[in-house]
C-alpha cells in the first residue's frame, strides 16, 4: 500500500460516522443538564450523545423544528424554544431544569459566524448581534445554570468556543473577538467556582462540517471554492472534522475522567494551531 493510500485509510478510521454515538455505557445516566444550540450542528451532536449516555436534558434553541428533531434522538428530553440573549427565554430553560432534578451539566453550543469583513467594515448592529448571541448568550446560560449547580452537588461546565478564539483571524476578525471572549470567561469561571464543585472548560473547534462551516464558505461569495481549499490547506491533516470528533471532546470533559481538567482551552482542530 503507497503511503499516499496509507494516509487516507488512517483518515477514514479517524472519521466518526455521522450514526455513531460516541458514548462510554451509561456514564452520565441520572445526570440533568441544559444544551443550548441543541437544534444542529454540535449542539445537537452533543445532545444526542449526552442522550445516548443517560443523561436527562433540556435542549434548548431558536429552531422549533430543529428542536423536535433532535429531541427524537434525545428520550425524555424538554425542548425549549428561545433566543439564547434573552434574559426570559433563558430563564424558562434554566426552570424547565429544575422539574429535572438537580442540574450537573451545561453545554453552551449556541453561535453564530456573523460578518466575515474587515472589522472596519463590519456594522454596529452586526456586532451587537454577534456579541449578544455568542457572549451574552454564554453568560447567560451561566448566570441561570451556575446557582443551580452550587445549590447541588456541583457539575461540569463546557462552553464552545473557537481555534477563532485562540488566534487572530482575518477572514472573520468579529466572530474571533467573541469566541476570545468565551474562552476568557469560561476561564474565569473555572477560577472562580471550583471550590464549589465546578468544573469549567472551552472546546476550541477548528473547521468542523456543519452548516456553520459551508455558511463561512459561502460568504465569500465567488471565491467560496478558493476559500474551502484554503482552509483544508492549513489543515496539517488536509481535511476538516466531524461534529463527532467535538462531541467526543465535550463528553470527555464533562464525565468523571477529566476530573482534574478544569480552565482548559482545548483545541479539536487537527493541528491547525500547532
Amino acid at each position: 500500500m503507497s503511503s499516499c493510500n496509507g494516509a487516507a485509510s488512517t483518515r477514514k478510521r479517524q472519521r466518526l460516522s455521522e450514526d455513531e454515538a460516541v458514548t462510554d455505557g451509561a456514564q452520565f445516566a441520572g445526570r440533568v443538564g441544559l444544551v443550548t444550540g441543541a437544534a444542529s450542528g454540535l449542539g445537537r451532536s452533543v445532545a444526542t450523545g449526552l442522550a445516548a449516555s443517560g443523561a436527562r436534558l433540556v435542549l434548548m434553541d431558536r429552531d422549533a423544528d430543529g428542536l423536535k428533531d433532535t429531541a427524537m434522538h434525545c428520550p425524555g428530553a424538554m425542548v425549549v424554544a428561545g433566543d439564547v440573549s434573552r434574559g426570559a427565554d433563558m430563564e424558562r430553560a434554566a426552570d424547565a431544569l429544575d422539574a429535572l432534578g438537580p442540574v450537573s451539566l451545561l453545554v453552551t453550543a449556541a453561535g453564530i459566524l456573523g460578518p466575515t469583513v474587515p472589522l472596519a467594515d463590519v456594522t454596529e448592529e452586526a456586532w451587537d448581534r454577534l456579541f449578544a448571541v455568542n457572549v451574552k448568550g454564554t453568560w447567560l446560560a451561566l448566570k441561570h445554570v451556575l446557582p443551580r449547580m452550587i445549590a447541588g452537588s456541583g457539575g461540569a461546565v463546557v462552553t464552545l468556543a473557537s481555534g477563532a478564539g485562540l488566534a487572530g483571524n482575518a477572514t472573520f476578525p468579529a466572530y474571533s473577538a467573541s469566541k476570545g471572549a468565551v474562552v476568557l470567561m469560561t476561564r474565569s469561571v473555572a477560577a472562580s467556582h471550583t471550590a464549589q464543585g465546578i468544573r469549567a472548560n472551552c472546546v476550541c473547534p477548528g473547521p468542523i462540517e456543519t452548516p456553520m462551516l459551508r455558511e463561512t464558505f459561502a460568504s465569500a461569495g465567488d471565491c467560496a471554492a478558493d476559500r474551502e481549499v484554503f482552509f483544508r490547506a492549513r489543515n496539517p491533516m488536509g481535511r476538516f472534522g466531524t461534529p463527532e470528533e467535538v462531541r467526543a471532546a465535550v463528553l470527555f470533559l464533562l464525565g468523571d475522567a477529566a476530573s482534574y481538567i478544569n480552565g482548559v482551552a482545548l483545541p479539536v482542530d487537527g493541528g491547525r494551531l500547532a
